[in-house]
């Protein structure tokens, strides 16, 4: 497939055009939710704890439901929000549980840092980003469009609190953006799909250079698959060497890709509420967050669970050898846990 290419998946889709949709919102159903309810009271009965297998968490109905999320997920919009499990009812801990054993029906939880958080904690750390080892969901920050640092498969938040005010989840579809920049900024796609100097930020695995290279596009098998990451990945790189800096070319090309990913004629805002479940393509949607203020109660701070999924072999997308090599950390199960992390 060329770079000049419009991509016609469903999944090159229109913010506005679907705000209002039902098409990815899934409501559970009574019986679903007395078979969330049966799994917590086995695994509370056994003491059985994080991490569990998906037996240990039975889910005779809902889990044919989870398992169409991948072709929701790889061949439609990309994206789901699961609604209906009631926050009031269960303990932060209970909740974990939940979320977990509906997560592991869907694919394998991977580590998403150096502290080896399988099931993460998305919540305001007082961090300055101005560390180069502080990742963006550590503070409270507006969060620009990105797509996750390791190419999982899926990015899954719930809700267990929202904010004070603010931090809405914003959604574009990267398919969407290319075929933008294809019409508008044909100049800058060809720099995009060539590979970006990125920092790991101090999550490089032992004995692996604390810096990578990744293009933002490619096409493999007749997809379109993006990595676009936050920004302060390429800025903090130079810190490793001035020759690994952006270029004035790809410093504009990333300026451009923000822009249009703000565009409100593009992206789609989601309002979280209490015990609402997000999962997204990590391959083909870019996900950011405005700022927030928080209560000054700690038990009432904005508190989200964060999972990164891999899916199981069979339903895996087949990625570009230049992504390959990035995705066989998700093989190995994720970012290495360091003891002195």
């Amino acid at each position: 497939m060329l770079f000049n290419s419009e991509v016609n998946e469903r999944a090159a889709w229109v913010g506005p055009e679907i705000q209002n949709s039902i098409e990815w919102l899934l409501h559970l159903n009574d019986l679903e939710l007395k078979e969330i309810d049966d799994a917590l009271k086995y695994l509370m009965n056994n003491d059985i704890k994080i991490p569990f297998q998906k037996e240990d968490f039975a889910l005779p109905t809902l889990s044919t439901k989870i398992h169409s999320l991948y072709d929701v997920l790889e061949n439609q919009l990309g994206f789901v929000l699961i609604r209906g499990i009631d926050r009031d009812k269960y303990t932060d801990e209970e909740c974990e549980l939940i979320y977990w054993g509906i997560g592991i029906h869907l694919g394998t939880p991977v580590s998403q840092n150096t502290r080896g958080h399988l099931l993460g904690h998305v919540t305001d750390e007082g961090k300055s980003i101005s560390d180069p080892t502080t990742r963006m969901y550590q503070t409270k920050l507006k969060m620009d469009f990105h797509s996750d640092q390791l190419p999982v498969d899926v990015v899954g938040l719930f809700c267990q609190r929202k904010a004070k005010k603010g931090g809405a989840s914003y959604l574009v579809s990267a398919l969407t953006i290319h075929n933008v920049l294809r019409k508008e900024r044909p100049d800058l796609i060809e720099v995009l799909h060539q590979p970006f100097n990125l920092d790991w930020r101090g999550e490089n695995p032992e004995g692996e250079q604390p810096w990578y290279t990744c293009p933002m596009f490619s096409y493999h098998d007749g997809k379109l698959t993006s990595r676009i990451t936050s920004r302060a990945f390429f800025e903090s790189v130079v810190r490793h060497g001035e020759h690994l800096a952006l270029t004035d070319l790809q410093r504009e090309a990333l300026d451009v890709v923000q822009e249009i990913s703000e565009r409100e004629s593009l992206r789609l805002s989601m309002g979280f509420q209490q015990g609402d479940i997000q999962f997204i393509n990590n391959h083909q949607i870019l996900h950011a967050r405005e700022d927030y203020e928080d209560y000054d109660d700690p038990k009432l701070k904005r508190h989200l669970l964060r999972m990164w999924i891999s899916f199981p072999v069979e339903h895996r997308r087949s990625l570009a050898p230049e992504l390959m090599e990035r995705y066989s950390y998700v093989e190995k199960g994720g970012i290495p846990k360091r003891e002195v992390a």
